[in-house]
């Protein structure tokens, strides 16, 4: 159990919400893309009840809860661990009637005190390149907005001497974000408010530049992370048209366009 400790929005698209209290004494920072599970209060919930299991059974015993005592759960990226502070970062989702889903209602008004609860699920960024023997000599990483913590991540848990390309699509130019990132290592921002009505469907603009660009030589990875159909359209084209195998691909759909709020 965590609670907040402090809310900003830190750019056009993106609420960053702080978490601390005496819970996080339990978590261990692993650095790269960690994520979790985070529990969110249903409104009108007094306390905030929380499954006592930490394996898979946890969502067995979360279903048997009955749903007007049963928080809400969605999956988040570390974005900074720090000083007893553990930052969060929600991509806000609105419709034109301002209309939401709970996480995006959670950030928005999120204030000191509120409680949370979190469940450690570790980190899905894992290099190779099929040959056990054999490290990588490059990384990729392509991304949309809910994506760009585990890039942040990534790149500040990189050695001072990893070469690659980070491709990360976001909603307007002014969401772009300042993180640590190697020498080697070269971050592309691609905006949708800068490329017209055609790549207004998420995740198309990030493939479109993926297509176009020139990829070191050598053994690469890639890590592929945000709306569902660029992470699959973006493996898919690594494996058919760049020679990639499937073990040198991870990707993770987080979300899928036109199914809902968040």
């Amino acid at each position: 159990m965590l609670e907040v400790t402090g809310q900003r929005r830190v750019s056009p698209t993106v609420v960053r919400v702080t978490l601390g209290g005496d819970g996080l004494e339990r978590f261990t920072p692993l650095g790269f893309d960690q994520w979790f599970r985070l529990f969110l209060p249903r409104e009108g919930q007094e306390t905030l009840r929380l499954p006592t299991r930490t394996s898979s059974l946890w969502y067995a015993q979360y279903l048997a809860t009955p749903k007007a005592k049963r928080p809400w759960v969605r999956n988040y990226t570390v974005r900074a661990f720090a000083d007893g502070r553990l930052d969060v970062d929600f991509v806000i989702h609105t419709d034109v009637d301002g209309r939401c889903g709970p996480a995006t209602a959670f950030a928005l008004n999120a204030k000191p005190g509120d409680q949370v609860g979190l469940l450690d699920q570790g980190t899905s960024y894992h290099p190779r390149t099929g040959n056990p023997r054999t490290e990588p000599d490059w990384m990729l990483l392509v991304a949309d907005e809910t994506g760009l913590p585990a890039v942040a991540g990534i790149c500040g848990s990189l050695p001072a001497d990893a070469r690659g390309l980070a491709i990360v699509e976001i909603p307007v130019a002014a969401d772009a974000q300042e993180f640590a990132v190697p020498a080697g290592v070269t971050v592309r921002w691609v905006a949708r408010d800068e490329a017209g009505a055609e790549h207004a469907v998420p995740g198309g603009l990030a493939l479109s530049a993926l297509r176009e660009a020139t990829l070191p030589d050598g053994a690469g990875y890639a890590h592929l992370v945000g709306e569902s159909a660029l992470a699959t359209g973006a493996r898919r084209f690594l494996i058919e048209e760049r020679g990639f195998t499937k073990h040198q691909v991870d990707f993770v759909g987080y979300w899928r366009h036109g199914h809902g709020y968040v």
